[in-house]
């Protein structure tokens, strides 16, 4: 099949099957999996030129409901969160794309930028599981400790197929901190501290194409210290939110660049969407019968090889 837009020719097969795959695995860390799939149409398709950010920011939009559908009916989706997270990305989006565009046209420019980008975030997390192991993280970082005491509560539910002994309660949420309760165990995390946070993520994922919401989950885990069980649903239904307001931008700023070819590849982009619904589904499903440092050590192994894969083609 042929796909104008992107200037490739392969199977319709290819590009859902791989979608379907990446999405089953990196939903279970709240993560699309919108990063490993731009390399993949970048490195494997061939489709390089920039809409094919706005084409990953499609398949964010089509494969990420049925996710955060599954999350909100075990009680999982955190809405204070996931509303600060979008708020906070929603002008880095905007303000992303627009540099992705001026300048970073290049694909071997936007590859050296993406690297360095998933090479700090997947070493930050392999730095943290490290200092966890030796028992020398912070005092400020008891939320990690919250977090894994709480998967084990979790594993121990007496009806994990309801959900209700893994869902989510909010018990204070302002302008200055959110706090709440996830299996017994309560955290408290700083709300301006996430909103600064997402708008900086939100500036990095507008360029890279996949929402920001999807680099803020190991964030999330990471700086704040939060269980991914609990920020996996907030983080994809922000990165959906933020997508749409990413495809419809590329979108409206096409006329404005003949040059270039700057739109979504709709038909690319909607067969893997439909490969990352069925994924996302299965894999919000399974994920909480994966332990927590499984997760994160995953996470961070995808991150660092897709990072070290893109400074490789470039330097």
């Amino acid at each position: 099949m042929y796909f104008p837009t992107a200037g490739i020719d392969c199977s319709p097969f290819l590009p859902f099957a791989v979608a379907l795959g990446v999405s089953f695995v990196t939903s279970m860390g709240g993560v699309s999996g919108a990063f490993l799939l731009l390399p993949f149409q970048m490195s494997v398709l061939g489709y390089v030129n920039p809409s094919v950010s706005a084409t990953n920011q499609f398949f964010n939009v089509l494969a990420c409901p049925a996710g955060v559908w599954r999350y909100w009916r075990e009680g999982r989706l955190l809405w204070p969160l996931t509303l600060t997270v979008a708020l906070g990305t929603l002008p880095g989006v905007f303000a992303g794309a627009l540099i992705r565009i001026n300048c970073l046209p290049d694909p071997r420019h936007f590859k050296i930028f993406a690297g360095l980008v998933l090479l700090y975030v997947g070493g930050r997390m392999l730095w943290d599981l490290r200092l966890k192991r030796r028992g020398a993280l912070s005092p400020g970082r008891d939320n990690a400790a919250r977090a894994e005491r709480a998967f084990h509560a979790a594993r121990d539910g007496k009806d994990r197929s309801t959900g209700l002994e893994s869902s989510c309660r909010v018990q204070v949420w302002n302008s200055r901190e959110l706090i709440f309760s996830f299996q017994e165990q309560t955290f408290a995390v700083s709300s301006r501290g996430i909103a600064l946070l997402s708008l900086i993520v939100g500036l990095v994922g507008g360029i890279y194409g996949i929402g920001g919401g999807a680099i803020m989950a190991p964030f999330l885990v990471s700086f704040f210290g939060l269980p991914v069980y609990a920020v996996a649903g907030a983080s994809l239904f922000a990165t959906f939110l933020t997508s749409v307001a990413g495809v419809g931008f590329y979108a409206l700023l096409a006329p404005f660049y003949p040059g270039l070819t700057i739109a979504p590849d709709w038909r690319l982009g909607l067969l893997l969407g439909l490969g990352g619904m069925a994924g996302m589904y299965v894999g919000a499903r399974c994920q909480k019968f994966v332990p927590a440092a499984a997760l994160k050590y995953l996470l961070a192994a995808i991150l660092l090889f897709t990072a070290i894969r893109y400074l490789g083609q470039t330097f």
